[in-house]
């Protein structure tokens, strides 16, 4: 039991319902095949609703006990556990609305439960009145369903088209539903069911709210009761009735009574025609293929009973409550009855066929006609229903037809009572009573049925039968359209009982007859033969029939007695002085003439209206002369009426522009409106005359609202620009200012007998206004006054009328103010939500309102930028401005909100909404206004509840765009829904440009964020949750949720694409926009699961709208990119997990599951990824939302034209370019037909043909031939005008597809690199990574290398193709391994020292590694990448160099994978032998660098020219690039071919010639505000280019081929070295701003050049002392700044690179020997100033050592500790260069001492005996300057020094270096400080941030660098100490053995040694120099004693054990093996020889 007192949350009395209609409107209206079968199964679900229709549950005790308690026990609710507990309030609802409407009690709950749930879509409304609503919404759903159904099935009279599987469904299903008594239930709803009584009941239960509350409760019933019946019309137009049916519908009909307006309502007058259509044979005729089934079924034709019931029925029944109405169904009968009579296959009912006459007449006794006339075809929905109107016309058809005698008759009667008539008149007696008017009625319902055609059926066209063909090809006859050869019989019929009637017309029935003539009239053919009628009355008979008039009934008559009119009461015109003239007797015209006039003039109103042939026949016809006859009758004294008539006659007429611009000057003539006022006329005449005097007294306005009308018909037609000239001051305006100063602004003051004319004169008036303003363009020229002449007198023109309304729309004036308040009553009155007269006049006023207001706003900038440009004193203020001001009734500035509340009625008036939508739009844009609009939405709430509500209303209604190009004419449906659809773009369009604005902004307000508090304090929610209302970003969500939950998708990305487009791009501002970024995205992920639900369906796939469907998707994966990166920051791990998988699995997706699939997911293993299993793969999601995007782009034909010159007009379309709304170029179509238009118009004179500057110039010649020619060529020249526009258009289509498909590419590429590069690198395996990246590459690689492909895509392609390398790039180089095992010491836990960037991926072991490839996805894929990425860069040809730069990047990635990582230098690997080296299997890198230069160098000199191309020319990066490439290239290149290409081709030539023309840009470097530093980027790359190509030896030789260093020889900027600044401690500074300081510029233009010469000197072997040479000229040209380098005293990192690097080429170049090599003309003076120079340079190196061989001031430095990361770098730099220097110092002595003396004999000293430095520093603390000055040598004491020195760096470094070791080895056990501390040095901010993973990853970088740098130190300590001991062996040998000293006596012997020694020297020093030979003459035997002394104390024991430690620790390693032991035991042995 208890789960039958279950409560349904969605009301089983609405939300079923609701489904059922959804459903069938899905299947039946919608057409979704899917649909067929879902529909099958509800019908079968809920049959039995059908079956009991609107049957409620019963009231039940049990259910009542349980809601009484339910406040205390609960209910339970279906789907959800536990009870829930009801308020006392909700449960006392629930028993009111169970006796309201009689339901049971739990019914009511579910309702008010219901009703409390979709409470947020009915704002202000209570949950007891939303359940009201629910009730009778579900009872409309059942019986609009119910109707549908029927509707749908086969049947007699239509088809809906749909699958016959559908039909026969819906068939079955009604057949059984009509036996189950559908007809007495239908009725007796119909019948029970009454709008007042439900609302008395709900009116005492208090159950009804607002007015549109009410208004909301009334339409549902009504519908309900008008679907019951239409349902019941349907099924009889399809199928007949039953017997017993057919009699419960004639009785419910004899009890119905009509409405208070005489006519039926539309539910009676539907029943009504249900029971015609059961009388309807007239199918039969139709010949339809199932004639005979149907005919079967007809129990009219084939049941004898069927008949003689109903028969007897009507026959013998007692008069019903209408007698037409009984009349009516009679008539049908009668028919029905004779048309069965003609059937030859019928069986006989004799009986019953023979009283059809007898029953016609007793329907026409009853007035039928009458009754017809104004109770059906009078009744409003009559028109709305294509059927109806068909019926009564084959009712009427049928009559005439069928019953011919019947008509003669009535002709006959009337024919009699006219007599009687004229013969009671004639004697004055009274009229007779008998008189009947059956045929006046039978006329005017004639003329009434037709009059008007919704549909265009034209179904009068079967009372004309066609005397001669019509030239159009439309097919005559009945509206089956079946070709005849001759008219049908029923054609001939009707055609002659028109021609009949109007023979010999009695005067009764002229009047209708002419009605009925209008009404056949209507329609463009009807009224193309009625025309024809009347011109053969006229002329054929004319003598014989009625006088000389002819025919009463023709033109000649009709115009013939306008004239008599005319003449006659033109001579009765009084004088023009006559004040008496108005007063006048009318003895002109009597009232019956006057009726017969108008009569006549409405015929001939409808006829030309209808036919443009009739028009100008009529107008051209030189006898009748229409247009001048009746002007001149509006001259004369008639009345108003007729005057109107009269006026509406020559609008008609005014319709062709050819007779308008005729009228015009008539108008102007007959000053029908006073434009010339003449001095000595005292009285005003005209129409102003008659608006003031006769029609405001009378109340009635005919006169002046048929004036509005041909104002409005005349401007629309053709416009006179010099109106009235000769006369006036030329122009438009004194018809504009009566319109607007007595018509507009006067119209509310003024009285009206009929309410609804009031609105009328507004509309028609504001009309006027509309289309002028519609049709003006501000140009220059109107705001410039023109000057006319008039009667001598120079006066200025009047402006263009637009001119003068956009002046007044610009102003505080009466015009706009009345606009105002007209928008303010309108809205006022719809929010009454009650009918009123003029009710739809009022809103097209308020229509016309809005559409001025908007054109204003779109026209304004134009118009006030001319303004501001030209001289005229008018002030105007903007429009969105005055909207801002006061409003004078309410005292408040609510003119924007009254515009803004018409959204609120957007769905009973969409036009409205739509105006009103766009105007908001329009002045959104700007950002004070928003702040203001927002105060004045917010400042009332309930206006402000009632605006959000209006604002949502719009954006819920649901109109799929309907894709129809806007020259079709729309039904009135799909128009409302086009313009429903417009509305809501311009909502959303309203909200974007919002939130480009600052908040508070409209947009915030509507989107339901705070606008008080910061907007990232929002808490957004679910509608109605925590009182939040549903808001415009809910309208949004739901646009876009529908239809995610099937498998089809988002519907609206189908049904509406730029309506979701908008949608997604509003999300996505709302994502990206800092301020609701937080908010919006909280509420999507939590509250709706917005982004998965909707990513789950991308790729869209919509072809025809391709351009949205991009959109739709950019800003989707836009939003998308947005979500993982917000997730991924704040370690929201399962969303990005669950979006990821999402978009990257190649597995079909599992339903996701929070707990166990992600654990299982990140398990995945390796060997289910390597198993290519094709069956379980699905492509890759990331990868169909690129297939989706196609590359190829179709491209206009270009334009082939024959009158137009083809420059001309490109340049013409270039001129009307402009930037539209998303940023794109377009064409302005409407300018650009504008501009054509008008350049054609300038040519119809043909005076002007030889300017046609448009035209081309052999055409003018023969158009000169061509005149009479002319209207064919205009047409052959509009054909190309258009032909321009197509191609226009399909450019702008194709810049516009172009930017769509930019924009997805561009949202595509960024998502991808949020996925590589913003998520967790964990959350995807690095194999996995490698695999996604790899196909993402082939396949975008693929799809631009497509021939087809758009260019314009390849800049975003190769954007991605960069970062998809890089990203490949890093994941395989993280993988690697070291491909060998590692060495013992690094062996075990060791094997992590090899860079792993993502520690949670553990490769697998290494044979595995070795089998797969390089990498995870293997060599050949690679090589695919590879292969791919050439073809693409030699596909971007010669241009796109920009696109190239990313590709070299790419390449630049791609080759980077196969370098080595930095591997630490452990100092073990040279334990292995030379042998073992050369025999080593080819490892992974080498491989891969193999296999990669061979398919470079396949694609040959074509990629070669390329890459050189761009090195060398074109834009800065793309050279660094390309350079770049180059270097990588040439450095792996084995064969040296690129280095061949580059010297054989030239561009190494050029490059090195490039330096010089570099110089002059590099000095501007140096200023201290320096330009951009590009060139100084591009000079680094250009260096270290060719230092790579220095270091191969070919290379060497071929730049010192090409002049390299003589070019840097001729550089100036070396020589500009800025002066040091020499701040901070030790010149280390906090690193300025981004741009460098000067001397660090300096620095970074001078080392590239010296590193270059030190590599050219490395390498060039063969050509050693060439390269010397010129490098030693480069030193020389540079002296000064080498020298000042050289003495510079400053200690920071950049002063010793250079130093170091100096040291190093002086030590190489500035030797003896390098002299005789310079290609320098020597002479003895100039030899003498090189050898100047080099001496210099020797001293100052020499002089160096005193400063880094160890002054303590300077050696104190290295103990420093370094704060920061930066500091410790530096030191480290400075280590090394101090180190080098010493290096490099000690290097270029030992040259020295082996270049000049090559014997031993010889030798040369460079160090005096003296050791006394050492002791110096070894005793005290010296701090003086160096002992030796740099003048004189130095003493041996500083070798000896800096020897013991090194020794002791080279063990700390040691010692350093192996704990480094061994903390790399086991990075993971360190301390936590200790790691920081060695990431600091990388990072030096934000370590705390990153993850643990990756410290270790930045510690383990940080000591690999570490212990490079103590290998390297190493290195240079060794070299140092085994350079000091070789040299201070020499000196030794030297002083100790061969020296004499001055001081001895063999001073002979001595001197010829010194005379030698000089010799020897001479090429290399210079006389001045303090030489060696002065050093050495100074040597006196003390010294020598003394040196031997020292030498023995200094060179102790502990110094030689030293010494030889190093060496067995590290020289044997490095292969020199026992120099230092060799070295050593030599020096021994001098000492202890000199002592002994």
């Amino acid at each position: 039991m208890a789960s039958l007192l279950a409560v349904n949350s969605a009301a089983s009395l609405w939300g079923p319902y609701k489904d059922i209609w959804q459903t069938v409107g899905n299947a039946i209206w919608r057409r979704q095949p899917e649909a067929v079968h879902l529909l099958d199964l509800i019908l079968k679900k809920h049959k039995p609703d059908f079956i009991s229709l609107f049957k409620n549950p019963a009231k039940n005790v049990q259910q009542h006990e349980k809601v009484q308690k339910a406040s205390t026990e609960g209910v339970a609710i279906q789907g959800q556990q536990g009870t829930r507990l009801l308020p006392e309030q909700l449960i006392r609802e629930a028993f009111i609305l169970s006796d309201l409407f009689d339901i049971g009690e739990l019914a009511a709950v579910e309702l008010l439960l219901a009703g409390e749930h979709q409470q947020p879509h009915f704002p202000g409304l209570t949950r007891g009145l939303v359940a009201v609503l629910l009730y009778w919404d579900g009872k409309r759903c059942i019986a609009n369903s119910l109707k549908a159904l029927i509707q749908s099935r086969r049947g007699k009279t239509w088809t809906l088209e749909l699958s016959p599987e559908l039909v026969s469904m819906t068939t079955r299903f009604t057949d059984e539903l009509m036996e189950q008594g559908l007809t007495h239930k239908i009725l007796t709803l119909v019948s029970q069911i009454d709008v007042n009584n439900e609302f008395e009941k709900l009116q005492r239960e208090r159950g009804l709210g607002s007015e549109k509350h009410r208004k909301e409760v009334s339409d549902l019933i009504k519908e309900c009761r008008q679907s019951l019946a239409e349902s019941l019309f349907s099924w009889t137009c399809q199928s007949p009735l039953s017997k017993d049916d057919t009699l419960l519908l004639i009785g419910h009909l004899e009890r119905v009574t009509v409405e208070a307006s005489g006519s039926l309502d539309s539910v009676n007058l539907a029943l009504v025609m249900a029971l015609l259509y059961c009388f309807d044979i007239s199918f039969i005729e139709q010949g339809a293929e199932d004639r005979e089934d149907i005919i079967h079924q007809l129990p009219l034709l084939t049941e004898r009973q069927y008949i003689s019931s109903i028969h007897s029925r009507l026959q013998d029944s007692q008069p019903w409550k209408l007698p037409g109405l009984q009349a009516t169904v009679r008539l049908a009968w009668a028919l029905a009855l004779r048309g069965i009579s003609q059937l030859s296959d019928v069986p006989a009912l004799a009986e019953f066929t023979e009283a059809d006459e007898a029953m016609a007449e007793l329907a026409i006794a009853d007035n039928i006609f009458l009754f017809l006339t104004e109770s059906v075809v009078g009744s409003e929905n009559f028109y709305q229903e294509e059927f109806y109107i068909r019926r009564i016309h084959n009712l009427i058809t049928d009559f005439l037809a069928l019953m011919p005698m019947k008509v003669k008759q009535l002709r006959n009667r009337a024919d009699e009572d006219a007599r009687m008539i004229h013969m009671s008149l004639h004697m004055g007696n009274d009229l007779p009573i008998s008189l009947r008017r059956d045929l006046e009625h039978l006329m005017l319902l004639i003329a009434e049925l037709y009059k008007k055609n919704p549909f265009n059926l034209e179904l009068a066209l079967e009372y004309w039968c066609p005397s001669e063909p019509l030239q159009t090809s439309t097919i005559m006859g009945s509206y089956l359209g079946v070709a005849h050869q001759r008219p049908p019989q029923r054609q001939v019929v009707l055609s002659k009982f028109v021609r009949q009637m109007g023979d010999l017309l009695p005067p009764t029935i002229y009047i209708p007859y002419l009605k009925m003539l209008q009404g056949l009239a209507s329609g463009p053919q009807c009224a193309h033969y009625c025309f024809s009628l009347l011109k053969v009355n006229g002329s054929s008979h004319a003598e014989n029939i009625q006088g000389a008039g002819g025919s009463p009934v023709s033109w000649e008559h009709f115009f013939h007695s306008l004239m008599l009119y005319h003449e006659h009461l033109r001579k009765d015109l009084p004088s023009a002085d006559s004040v008496q003239y108005r007063h006048l007797p009318l003895r002109g015209i009597t009232q019956k003439e006057q009726d017969g006039l108008i009569a006549f003039l409405q015929l001939t109103t409808t006829i030309i209206t209808w036919s443009e042939n009739a028009r100008l026949a009529l107008c051209e016809h030189p006898q009748w002369t229409p247009v001048v006859v009746i002007l001149g009758l509006l001259q004369c004294s008639i009345p108003p009426i007729l005057k109107a008539e009269l006026l509406k006659t020559l609008t008609a007429f005014g319709k062709s522009p050819e007779i308008a611009a005729s009228l015009w000057q008539s108008l102007e003539y007959t000053q029908i409106l006073q434009t010339v006022r003449i001095p000595s006329q005292r009285q005003a005449i005209g129409i102003e005359v008659e608006l003031n005097e006769i029609e405001s007294r009378c109340e009635e306005y005919p006169l002046t609202r048929a004036f509005c009308q041909l104002i409005s018909t005349l401007v629309e037609s053709s416009f006179p620009s010099n109106l009235g000239a000769g006369l006036r001051p030329p122009g438009f305006d004194p018809y504009l200012q009566f319109l607007r100063d007595s018509v507009f602004l006067r119209f509310r003051t003024r009285a009206y007998r009929r309410a609804a004319e009031k609105w009328e004169v507004a509309e028609v008036v504001l009309e006027v206004f509309y289309k002028l303003l519609r049709d003006y363009e501000p140009q220059m020229e109107d705001f410039v006054d023109q000057f006319v002449e008039l009667r001598g007198e120079e006066i200025i023109a009047y402006k263009p009328p637009g001119f003068s309304l956009m002046y007044h729309l610009l102003n505080e004036s009466p015009m706009l103010e009345l606009s105002l308040s007209l928008l303010e009553e309108g809205v006022k009155q719809l929010d009454t939500y009650a009918p009123f007269p003029g009710k739809k006049h009022l809103e097209r006023a308020v229509q016309h309102c809005l559409a001025l207001l908007n054109l204003t706003l779109q026209k304004e900038n134009l118009f006030m930028d001319l303004l501001r440009e030209s001289q005229l004193a008018l002030i105007v203020t903007p429009l969105e401005q005055l909207l801002q001001g006061i409003n004078p009734r309410t005292k408040k500035a609510d003119n924007v909100v009254n515009i803004a509340r018409y959204l609120y009625h957007g769905n009973s008036n969409p036009e409205l909404a739509f105006e009103s939508a766009k105007i908001l739009c329009c002045i959104s844009c700007n950002s004070n206004i928003q702040i203001k609009l927002v105060g004045d939405f917010t400042h009332d709430q309930s206006v402000s509840q009632k605006l959000m509500a209006g604002f949502v209303e719009c954006l819920d209604s649901e109109d799929a765009e309907e894709f129809i190009s806007p020259e079709e004419e729309l039904e009135p449906d799909k128009k409302l829904a086009r313009i429903r659809h417009e509305t809501r773009i311009h909502i959303l369009n309203l909200l974007i440009t919002s939130l480009e604005r600052n908040p508070p902004n409209l947009a915030l307000y509507l989107l339901g964020f705070e606008l008080k508090k910061p907007v990232s304090t929002t808490n957004l929610q679910d509608p109605g949750v925590l009182g939040c209302p549903r808001t415009c970003l809910h309208a949004i969500l739901n646009i876009l949720e529908k239809g995610t939950e099937g498998r089809t998708g988002p519907m609206a990305v189908k049904e509406s694409p730029q309506l979701a487009e908008l949608c997604y791009q509003v999300i996505y501002q709302l994502c990206a926009c800092s301020d609701t970024s937080g908010p919006t995205m909280r509420y999507l992920r939590t509250s709706q699961d917005f982004l998965f639900s909707q990513l789950q369906h991308l790729p869209f796939s919509n072809r025809e709208c391709e351009i949205s469907m991009l959109n739709q998707m950019s800003w989707l994966m836009k939003t998308a990119s947005i979500e993982l990166r917000v997730t991924s920051l704040n370690r929201q791990r399962s969303h990005t997990q669950r979006l990821l998988h999402l978009l990257l699995d190649d597995m079909p997706v599992k339903p996701y599951s929070d707990g166990e699939g992600g654990i299982e997911d990140e398990n995945r293993s390796v060997s289910g990824f390597l198993h290519f299993d094709t069956a379980t793969k699905v492509r890759r999601k990331i990868l169909s939302i690129l297939d989706s995007i196609d590359f190829s782009q179709e491209i206009p034909e270009p334009l082939q034209l024959d009158f137009f010159d083809r420059a001309q007009i490109e340049q013409v379309i270039a001129n009307c370019e402009h930037k539209n709304l998303r940023g794109q170029t377009v064409c302005n179509v409407k300018l650009l037909h504008r501009v054509l238009v008008a350049e054609v118009n300038a040519l119809q004179g043909m005076a002007a043909i030889g300017q046609r500057p448009l035209l081309m110039e052999d055409i003018d010649q023969g158009l000169t031939f061509l005149k009479w020619q002319a209207s064919i060529i205009d047409a052959l020249i509009k054909r190309e005008i258009s032909t321009i526009l197509q191609y226009v258009v399909g450019r702008n289509k194709l810049l516009q597809c172009l930017h769509a498909k930019r924009h997805a590419l561009e949202s595509w590429r960024q998502l991808v690199e949020i996925i590589l590069t913003a998520c967790p690198q964990d959350l995807i395996q690095a194999e996995d990574r490698q695999l996604i990246i790899r196909d993402l590459l082939q396949d975008v690689h693929d799809k631009i290398l497509d021939d087809d492909a758009a260019q314009e895509l390849m800049p975003v392609v190769a954007g991605a193709v960069f970062t998809l390398t890089a990203h490949l790039s890093q994941s395989v180089r993280t993988e690697q391994k070291q491909p060998q095992p590692p060495p013992l010491a690094a062996a075990g836990p060791g094997e992590s020292q090899f860079l792993m960037l993502d520690s949670s991926f553990t490769s697998p072991p290494m044979t595995e590694c070795m089998n797969v490839g390089f990498a995870s996805i293997g060599d050949s894929s690679l090589h695919i990448i590879l292969k791919k990425l050439l073809d693409f860069i030699l596909k971007t040809g010669g241009g796109f160099q920009r696109v190239r730069t990313h590709l070299y990047g790419s390449l630049l990635y791609y080759l980077q994978m196969a370098q080595r990582p930095d591997e630490p230098d452990t100092l073990e690997a040279a334990k292995k032998t030379m042998w073992e080296r050369l025999t080593a299997p080819e490892d992974a890198f080498s491989k891969l660098q193999r296999e990669n230069i061979a398919i470079i160098e396949s694609y040959g000199a074509a990629l070669m020219e390329v890459v050189c191309r761009d090195a060398c020319d074109g834009h800065e990066i793309g050279r660094m690039l390309a350079l770049a490439l180059l270097d990588r290239i040439v450095s792996v290149d084995k064969q040296q071919q690129w280095l061949l290409y580059l010297s054989n081709s030239g561009y190494l030539k050029v490059l090195v010639d490039s330096l010089v023309e570099d110089d002059l840009t590099l000095q501007s470097l140096l200023s201290p505000q320096p330009p951009l530093l590009k060139a100084l980027y591009t000079y680094e790359s250009k260096m270290a280019f060719l230092t790579r190509v220095a270091k191969i030896q070919q290379g060497a030789l071929e730049l010192l081929k090409s002049g390299v260093i003589v070019r840097l020889a001729q550089c100036q900027v070396y020589d500009m070295r800025p002066e040091i600044d020499h701040q901070g401690l030790f010149g280390i500074r906090e690193p300025p701003v981004f741009i460098p300081a000067p001397v660090d510029r300096y620095r970074q233009i001078l080392l590239p050049a010296l590193q270059l010469c030190q590599v050219i000197l490395t390498s060039s072997m063969a050509q050693h002392l060439q390269a010397a040479g010129q490098v030693l000229q480069f030193l020389i040209s540079h002296s000064d700044t080498i020298q000042a380098i050289l003495r510079c005293q400053d200690v920071s990192a950049g002063s010793l690179q250079e130093l170091a690097l100096l040291t190093g080429i002086i030590s190489k170049a500035a030797l003896p020997g390098v002299l005789s090599e310079l290609d320098v003309d020597v002479t003895e003076g100039s030899l003498m100033e090189l050898q100047g120079h080099i001496g210099r340079f020797q001293r100052q190196c020499l002089g160096l050592l005193s400063r880094f061989g160890g002054s303590d001031r300077l050696r104190q430095f290295k103990f420093q500790d370094g704060v920061d990361g930066d500091r410790m770098n530096k030191r480290d730099e400075i280590e090394l260069a101090m180190q080098q220097i010493c290096a490099n110092v000690m290097e270029y002595c030992q040259s020295l001492m082996l270049q000049s003396s090559p014997t031993f004999q010889h030798a040369v000293c460079l160090f005096t005996p003296s050791l006394s430095e050492t002791i110096n520093r070894e005793g005290r603390q010296d701090t003086q300057a160096p002992v030796v000055p740099y003048w004189r040598l130095p003493g041996l004491g500083i070798i000896v020094y800096l020897l013991k020195q090194s020794a002791n760096d080279f063990f700390t470094y040691y010692d350093s270096h192996r704990q480094n070791v061994n903390k790399l080895q086991n990075v993971e056990q360190l301390p936590p400080d200790e790691i920081k501390e060695l990431c600091q040095s990388v990072m030096p901010a934000g370590v705390d941030k990153i993850s643990t993973s990756q410290k270790y990853i930045l510690g383990r970088r940080r000591l690999v660098k570490l212990i490079n740098n103590r290998a390297k130190l190493l290195s240079l300590c060794s070299y140092i100490i085994e350079t000091c001991l070789f040299i201070f062996w020499r000196h030794l040998e030297y002083y100790l053995l061969r020296c004499t000293p001055t001081d001895s006596q063999d001073s002979l012997l001595a001197s010829t040694a010194t005379f030698k020694s000089r010799r020897l020297q001479d090429a290399f020093t210079s006389e001045t120099n303090l030489d060696f030979r002065s050093g050495l003459t100074r040597v006196s035997q003390h010294d020598i004693e003394q040196l031997q002394i020292e030498a023995i104390n200094v060179f102790g024991e502990s110094l030689q054990k030293k010494l030889l430690d190093i060496e067995g620790l590290y020289s044997k390693v490095r292969s020199r093996y026992c120099f230092i032991q060799a070295l050593v035991r030599r020096i021994r042995g001098l000492l202890r020889l000199s002592r002994a």
